[in-house]
């Protein structure tokens, strides 16, 4: 089991995981995503801009590409979900 790490430090990581690793790639297709945030049970809400939001891939972006590079960097994240 994960100590729990502060709220605030477990966002910053995320936020930076986001901004250097995930928007980049996403900006390029004409997409982009917002870190909405980190809930007490550390699962990380997301919303999908631009041509990501509505696109039948947004999915297998969110879960496979979003996630999968969240939780590379910060394990103790329990997973990601796109919100509205």
């Amino acid at each position: 089991m994960f100590n729990s790490p502060p709220a605030d430090d477990l966002l910053a990581r995320v936020a930076s995981v986001i901004e250097s690793e995930v928007r980049p790639g996403l900006q390029a297709d004409g997409g982009d995503v917002e870190l909405v945030g980190v809930d007490s049970d550390r699962i990380v809400q997301v919303r999908l801009l631009g041509s990501c939001q509505g696109c039948g891939s947004s999915v297998y972006s969110t879960t496979m590409g979003i996630e999968a590079a969240v939780k590379a960097k910060v394990p103790e994240v329990r997973f990601l979900e796109a919100v509205l």
